[in-house]
């Protein structure tokens, strides 16, 4: 996957799918009995942790400089 594509995808993810995820936990937490204050801070940070697992090797080096595109028509004879 090219750098491009990986910058315009995390993009897609952090607009579009981030606001989703945050729904989605949010109603799954107002779906059970309202716990302890502490429990429910655990519950968030926990759910806020468990995104950016799978979507880890998508987000890194993305703060860094695009890196130089090489020229493949040097191999060709």
């Amino acid at each position: 996957m090219t750098y491009r594509t990986r910058k315009r995808l995390a993009m897609v993810v952090l607009l579009v799918g981030l606001p989703v995820y945050i729904v989605l936990a949010g109603g799954l937490v107002g779906q059970l009995e309202r716990p302890h204050v502490l429990v429910e801070i655990a519950i968030y940070v926990g759910l806020g942790m468990l995104w950016t697992l799978p979507l880890r090797g998508l987000f890194r080096g993305l703060g860094r400089e695009e890196p130089p595109i090489e020229d493949d028509r040097r191999d060709q004879p």
